[in-house]
């Protein structure tokens, strides 16, 4: 929420910053005399703009923001200057080793202000602390600088933790125009801060229920805590929430039960879910718990309370060069990161993860819940190895950003992270990788690659050039995909559709270009639907390798180069081509002793001296209601439609069920329409009926049954 100031000195003047190197967007500060502006004294509060006297200028600023927020002062604004600010004597948690945040305060930076922290040995460190419960805070401009490059490393571990600007469970903060760079963990991050924890112990357990009146109840097929367990922490004011969690022989759902002081019964949450927040209805003094089982030794849980950091905004703001993150999210709730830039994150000696921005509050390990977060037309390049991260929490959306650091993975959502939306993004050169519960609307990639994981990921309309288009759904048709467009400019790109693992439904695939192999492949996966997918060109020495599925209104058009290699139907499991078009040298070349082909409705037109179907081994094969035109035969023994080839006449059949029936064959001269005499030892009568053939004729077994052609 962005805090629009007003300046007691003019009625409406207008401050107009562009910060150095953040995003394109100029940042316009109006001010008027309904705020009032404290202009930092810095002989009064003994503060040095040298970058000297560390320990006199912390001080000095965290006395003077005190004396400023209690005079009412609304906007403290720091001259042109360094600023240095001490380590401290324990690094994050000594207040004097940091500026201390008031509620109600612009903190506002000349634009030539910096804020450098003095170097230290420290594996945690923050330099501006927004803490629990401070609200309504505006940091505005200026740059702020890490000791990341003289840091003492030396006491072991990552140091990873070393913090430009730090929320910590405040609310309402706006970060504007700032310069964030060489920390030795985060530039950024908005964080929870600690609340209250109880632990309940298998002694804290009874058997019994509890009725919709509150009351306790026999119940055989409950467990129930013996107590009522207080919400009087004061903590519990910020988030009127509650969460369990960490239960051992526990049933994952479980009846919330609300009491006011005096022990009367208030309300009720039935089905509630470890891990998340419960809302506590006003008056609630004490809760009670119930869940589905029996009394078990070693039964446990622990009722929480973590504060988030809750409607912030970061804007217009550069971080980088810092050695974990441009930005980490850990605790946060209504989170709003927009027109930002991030940039060389980790670097030589960076600490893991290195990204840009990294959604990460460990809540499966006693951290914090990240829900609604919101990264919106920011700049992502030269970070070491993500852009950004959704690795745990709820509903993220991820919109209009330019993700460049080319060879990094451009967004990976992990499996604790759930209701992500991935819109109208350009992916530079960098990766996609997505478990699941994701959807993706109208993004862009080129020269890359993608896994998208499953199940609940639905891809529409997206755009990828020289990109391997990957998917590998963790359960049968986990991953749908509409609308996509898969552009191959460079012969020497490993790009097209590639399916792995699980079945998966796409509609409206289109390809274009050779690729350096295979343009369409994939693994043994049976039962995927394939709707109007259109190939125009592929590798003429590769061609296709087409994984099984039902394969409608589709398109294939042949190699460019006037090759010779066509889609292959060689995987085991069942293909059914229906109203679909092959165009080229040749139709399809299909084979696999488990195959199951059935080709309907569907047209060739082959211009070389070849088939237009081959199959040289299958289960059971039928070619039914298909027009073929065959303009490319030279010889009149070239075969458009057969079974099997003169090299395996003699050797034991493998072609089990033939049925060819109504289709209509046309040669530019004659040559065999159909063949079945070179089928094997012992094959059995195949069916073919209805043909109609114009200038072609049949080479059929004896044994066929050849009715109405």
């Amino acid at each position: 929420m962005r805090r629009v100031v007003f300046m007691a000195l003019s009625a409406f003047m207008l401050f107009f910053l562009t910060w150095p190197g953040a995003s394109e967007a100029q940042t316009t500060f109006s001010v008027s005399n309904q705020e009032r502006v404290y202009e930092l004294d810095l002989k009064k509060w003994n503060i040095y703009n040298d970058n000297s006297h560390a320990a006199e200028t912390t001080d000095g600023i965290n006395n003077a923001l005190t004396w400023a927020h209690e005079q009412g002062y609304t906007v403290f604004k720091v001259p042109a200057g360094t600023y240095r600010i001490a380590k401290g004597t324990n690094g994050q948690w000594d207040p004097r080793g940091r500026i201390n945040m008031v509620s109600d305060m612009t903190f506002w930076l000349d634009e030539k202000a910096i804020i450098q922290k003095e170097t230290n040995g420290y594996a945690a460190y923050s330099t501006l602390l927004v803490d629990v419960g401070v609200k309504n805070v505006t940091i505005k401009g200026g740059t702020y600088i890490g000791d990341r490059e003289t840091h003492n490393y030396s006491s072991g571990g990552t140091h990873e933790n070393g913090y430009g600007i730090l929320t910590k469970g405040s609310f309402n903060v706006m970060i504007d125009g700032v310069k964030t760079l060489n920390f030795t963990g985060d530039g950024l991050c908005v964080g929870g801060g600690s609340g209250t924890m109880q632990d309940l112990y298998a002694k804290d357990f009874e058997a019994g229920g509890i009725d919709d009146n509150g009351k306790l109840i026999p119940d055989q097929t409950k467990v129930r805590s013996k107590l009522s367990w207080k919400l009087t922490h004061p903590s519990y004011e910020l988030t009127h929430a509650v969460i369990i969690d960490n239960a051992q022989y526990l049933s994952n759902e479980f009846d919330i039960y609300f009491y006011k002081a005096d022990g009367t019964f208030l309300s009720k949450a039935k089905q509630q879910s470890q891990g998340e927040y419960i809302s506590i209805p006003p008056g609630s003094d004490s809760i009670r718990l119930a869940f589905k089982g029996t009394i078990q030794k070693g039964q446990y849980l622990e009722i929480w309370n973590r504060v988030q950091s809750t409607n912030v905004t970061v804007q217009n703001s550069e971080s980088s060069f810092n050695r974990r993150q441009g930005l980490t999210i850990n605790g946060g709730k209504n989170v709003l990161v927009q027109g930002n830039s991030f940039h060389d994150i980790g670097g030589k000696d960076g600490t893991a993860p290195m990204a840009g921005i990294d959604v990460e509050g460990g809540a499966g390990d006693n951290g914090f819940i990240n829900e609604n977060i919101s990264i919106k037309n920011n700049q992502f390049y030269k970070n070491s190895r993500y852009d950004v991260i959704f690795y745990d929490g709820h509903d993220g959306t991820l919109e209009a950003n330019q993700l460049a650091s080319v060879g990094a993975i451009g967004l990976a959502v992990s499996a604790p992270f759930t209701g992500a939306t991935i819109k109208n993004n350009n992916f530079e050169g960098t990766s996609i990788y997505a478990a699941h519960d994701v959807t993706f609307i109208g993004n862009t990639m080129t020269d890359s690659l993608t896994h998208f994981e499953g199940p609940n990921i639905n891809i529409k309309g997206m755009t990828v050039t020289n990109t391997n288009f990957a998917i590998s759904s963790s359960v049968p048709f986990g991953v749908n995909a509409s609308d996509v467009v898969i552009n191959i400019t460079k012969r020497t790109a490993n790009a097209g559709l590639s399916i792995w693992q699980n079945p998966v439904h796409l509609t409206n695939i289109t390809i274009n270009g050779a690729p350096s192999l295979r343009s369409v492949s994939g693994g043994k996966v049976e039962g995927n639907i394939i709707d109007n997918l259109i190939v125009n060109d592929y590798n003429s020495t590769y061609g296709l390798d087409l994984p099984p599925g039902t394969y409608n209104n589709c398109v294939f058009k042949g190699p460019n180069d006037g090759g010779k290699a066509v889609p292959s139907v060689g995987q085991s499991g069942e293909y059914v081509f229906n109203n679909c078009s092959f165009t080229g040298y040749g139709g399809i070349s299909a084979g696999n002793p488990n195959l199951d082909l059935t080709v309907t409705n569907s047209t060739f037109y082959t211009t070389g001296n070849t088939a237009a179907i081959s199959v040289d081994s299958a289960k059971k094969v039928t070619i039914e209601n298909n027009v073929i035109v065959a303009n490319g035969i030279t010889t009149k023994t070239t075969e458009i439609i057969k079974m099997n080839d003169y090299w395996q006449k003699d050797k034991p059949y493998d072609i089990l069920s033939a049925l060819i029936r109504s289709n209509k064959i046309t040669s530019n001269i004659e040559a065999i329409g159909i063949s079945t005499i070179y089928a094997g030892v012992g094959a059995p009568a195949f069916t073919i009926d209805g043909n109609i053939l114009e200038n072609a004729n049949f080479s059929l077994k004896a044994n066929d049954i050849n009715d109405n052609n």
